[in-house]
């Protein structure tokens, strides 16, 4: 699986080792240790890999006995592992660090020594219990791995031309044609079904039985659910709550999450620490509300009104959809060739917060409510800020649309009153690139390029 992340682990051999470790943090089974490995393989003349979650308690205490004698540390993990080490040609790569606490510790002993280079990977690398009596070291460089994007998707299909083709017509504005443009909507539609667990897409690769693709999502799925009741100690029971109900929250109209849907008195100073924990575990894309669309959307967003979208799209549908397999099977189908009736826009939306997120963007949407002036009523689903930033038109914003009959009467009256804030408008849809009275329409699979 050919991932755009490796190519930051060779800038940062390149650039920043050794006086810096790098440490990939995210979701669990979202790739880490396969391309933390497949980096050592290519670059390194020789690698050490350690598995915390597997290594026995000897190679445990080593990194809290030997923190200070680390000539005897390496001695020992190289006849351990059998293992020859080269100065400044070999990787140590601490695969699941968060299961070792004195390992990354130990970081800042290791990288000021200068022999050799260190990979750290981890999911819950910043939870309570995983950082509890240890100093992180400030020589640790933190990256985040998403799930794969629409790009890595298609080059996992062999499809290594299609994105250089939408590039191409995204920067010229230019519509692709009606064959192109349903080739890459049905592509795009297989990305959103399968999403970018690589576990997933390469059952899918292989087999294309999405019966076995979901079988392989329900795996993850309850590999979470797990690490909820396992990990987030006393708000485990709150933050399986906000887990489980992310899908039906996402297929309301009004995509805010009602906390009253999961008790009369349920309040958010109360579930605060649940929506924290599941956005540190990078299960989901939190979106908060911005109540001023300018610069410095987070100083201005209100943590209290909040939406909450699954990181990957394909396993909010296997989340979803919970009853037995063979229906699953059926709906995956019909999801495929578009001939399902649901509320298509909570994927939609969904997918779109999933690309925004890995393109590096924190996720901000305005809305307001007046039950006295309509005028003053209007939600956008996204905002993100422009490349460079000036006096004014600093925002741009993003809505939604999955009917083919749309009106974006929102956006008008959004435009009308904030119009020295914004930048040009968007609108991502199911057709083709477009331009309008000042409103660029792009198509859904173009997302990941903003």
């Amino acid at each position: 699986m050919k991932r755009k992340i490796y190519d930051r682990l060779v800038e940062w051999k390149r650039n920043e080792a050794p006086g810096a470790a790098l440490l990939i943090d995210g979701a669990r089974r979202v790739g880490k240790s396969y391309i933390a490995e497949e980096f050592a393989k290519n670059e390194y003349r020789s690698y050490v890999m350690i598995d915390f979650a597997k290594a026995p308690k000897e190679v445990k205490g080593l990194f809290e006995r030997y923190q200070d004698k680390l000539d005897t540390l390496f001695l020992k993990l190289s006849e351990y592992f059998g293992v020859r080490l080269y100065k400044r040609e070999s990787l140590f790569i601490f695969d699941e660090v968060q299961q070792c606490p004195k390992a990354r510790e130990s970081i800042k002993h290791l990288v000021a020594d200068g022999r050799y280079d260190y990979l750290e990977t981890g999911s819950l690398v910043s939870i309570d219990e995983n950082v509890q009596d240890i100093v992180i070291p400030s020589e640790e460089i933190r990256v985040k791995m998403h799930p794969m994007d629409f790009e890595e998707f298609l080059w996992a299909r062999d499809d290594d031309t299609t994105m250089d083709f939408l590039r191409d017509h995204y920067a010229k504005r230019e519509p692709l044609g009606q064959l192109l443009h349903r080739k890459a909507m049905d592509a795009f539609r297989e990305y959103m079904i399968v999403g970018g667990m690589p576990q997933a897409v390469a059952e899918f690769v292989k087999s294309a039985d999405l019966g076995k693709v979901d079988a392989v999502k329900r795996r993850i799925l309850k590999l979470y659910r797990e690490d909820i009741r396992k990990h987030a100690g006393r708000y485990a029971l709150k933050t399986e709550q906000v887990f489980d109900s992310l899908a039906a929250q996402l297929s309301r109209h009004e995509k805010k999450f009602r906390l009253s849907s999961l008790g009369a008195n349920a309040r958010m100073r109360e579930y605060e620490d649940a929506f924290l924990w599941l956005k540190e575990a990078m299960v989901v894309n939190v979106c908060y509300r911005s109540t001023d669309p300018n610069i410095g959307l987070g100083i201005n967003a209100d943590n209290s009104t909040l939406k909450c979208y699954a990181a990957d799209t394909g396993l909010l549908i296997s989340l979803a959809f919970s009853e037995r397999q063979v229906l699953a099977e059926q709906i995956h189908k019909r999801l495929l060739f578009d001939s399902l009736e649901l509320n298509k826009g909570m994927l939609v939306e969904n997918v779109v917060a999933q690309m925004l997120a890995t393109s590096g963007y924190e996720l901000y949407f305005f809305s307001t409510s007046s039950e006295s002036d309509r005028s003053d009523r209007m939600e956008i689903d996204f905002l993100i800020p422009t490349a460079s930033i000036g006096r004014s038109h600093n925002i741009r914003p993003i809505e939604v649309k999955t009917s083919k009959r749309y009106n974006h009467a929102s956006l008008d009256k959004f435009l009308s009153k904030y119009k020295r804030n914004l930048s040009s408008p968007l609108v991502l849809h199911a057709k083709d690139v477009a331009e309008k009275d000042g409103i660029t329409y792009l198509p859904l699979y173009m997302a990941s390029l903003l």
